[in-house]
């Protein structure tokens, strides 16, 4: 007998140490390059000089914002290293920037790096090294194409919904208009213009009067704004970036050139944009939102907003509030924070991916009401609602119902 209860014993050992051992395996974190027990480290390209450097104030916001969560305790116990660097919104140096964040300093993933023609500079590298080129700042389309490029994803509305939009409201309620555009000569301002041309459909060739490219390395547009002025036009589709829109609307006013004025929303910033061109010079301009608005009296009691000027109060005191720029910062860093927060201790590359793309109705509070953030596996563009505005006093005044715009990459 005591030779069987010995043996029996010795069975139950192993059998226990088995369990033991799936348990700790089950239980075991996962990491790939750029995470540890203690660190998240993410990478980010902005142009802080440069003709696009007004949009450095999203990556000085995002620092602020993760330093703020830091102090919190971090994600999961763990703290955020965030490395950012400058590019000038020039993809030769983007492509240099992207190589050192992955190679070097051997970052998780890259995180919100602006610009349309800088982000394609290395939309191909970062698919094949499967380096996650997560919420790049930028509405291109074709970031939303879960298929061909798992490992890019976009965040905000994409342009050609925005331009969409604004066709469908030319066609009903100024279907005669005459329209001259000032595109970026590159694929921001391309994407956009097809936008237009795809919402206003068969009478695009007839209502589009003259299409006008700049290009970034021009000091200044004042002589496209003149051209365009010479067409006749009494609609102005202004696609443009902070620096040449704020000039566009100075000029505008100089000339006395007075159209009907669209102006893209990622222009659309009262400190950076509206209040150096005067706001008196920005008055009726036309365009379109999901963040909410600083300047509006509002949101003056809205809790997301209170907590967002309580944020900037102590953690980028030096920071425009009434740049938009802040208000983009620090809503897509929340939601990286929600897709880390959601992978728990396995900080794989993959699941990084995997939970930014099961985001299921998710709000950072400072998205206008009604307008939700959803992904799939097949949806790589997480806000795809917006509302018109309209630019009165020193402050936009929304107007309409909050309009879906999905448009597939």
């Amino acid at each position: 007998m005591p030779a069987v209860t010995g043996k029996l014993a010795a069975a139950s050992l192993a059998l226990a140490l088995i369990a033991a051992t799936t348990s700790t395996a089950s239980a075991q974190k996962k990491y790939d390059t750029g995470a540890t027990d203690t660190e998240i480290k993410i990478g980010n390209i902005m142009p802080y000089s440069g003709p696009a450097s007004a949009y450095g104030i999203i990556g000085r916001t995002e620092a602020a914002y993760f330093k703020k969560i830091n102090d919190e305790g971090g994600i999961n116990g763990r703290k955020i290293n965030f490395i950012s660097y400058d590019d000038g919104y020039s993809p030769p140096k983007t492509v240099e920037q992207a190589r050192k964040l992955v190679e070097s300093d051997e970052v998780l993933f890259i995180f919100n790096s602006l610009g349309t023609p800088p982000n394609s500079a290395i939309h191909k590298y970062m698919n094949s090294k499967k380096v996650p080129q997560l919420f790049v700042a930028t509405g291109a389309t074709k970031w939303n194409d879960a298929k061909d490029f798992p490992w890019t994803m976009g965040w905000q509305p994409n342009y050609q919904s925005e331009t969409q939009i604004y066709a469908k409201w030319l066609l009903k309620n100024k279907p005669d208009a005459k329209i001259a555009v000032l595109f970026q000569n590159d694929d921001y301002g391309k994407d956009y213009l097809k936008g237009l041309k795809d919402g206003l459909g068969t009478k695009a060739a007839s209502m589009i009067v003259m299409e006008e490219s700049y290009e970034t390395s021009e000091p200044t547009i004042d002589n496209h704004i003149v051209k365009l002025k010479s067409t006749g036009a009494d609609v102005f589709m202004n696609i443009t970036t902070p620096k040449f829109a704020a000039q566009a609307i100075k000029k505008n006013a100089e000339i006395g050139w007075k159209p009907l004025h669209f102006l893209n929303n990622v222009s659309a910033s009262v400190g950076s944009v509206l209040k150096p061109a005067g706001f008196e010079n920005a008055q009726e301009i036309i365009s379109a939102d999901y963040l909410k608005d600083v300047s509006d009296p509002e949101w003056n009691n809205d809790p997301g907003m209170k907590d967002f000027l309580a944020f900037m109060t102590k953690y980028f005191p030096e920071g425009d509030k009434l740049d938009h720029g802040t208000i983009v910062g620090y809503g897509v860093a929340q939601t990286l924070v929600q897709v880390l927060k959601q992978c728990g201790d396995d900080l794989t590359r993959a699941n990084i991916m995997k939970q930014a793309a099961s985001l299921k109705d998710y709000r950072t509070e400072v998205l206008l009401p009604g307008i939700q953030i959803n992904t799939s596996a097949t949806d790589f563009a997480p806000i795809s609602q917006l509302r018109l505005e309209r630019f009165k006093g020193e402050k936009w005044e929304l107007f309409g119902d909050v309009i879906s715009a999905d448009v597939g990459g």
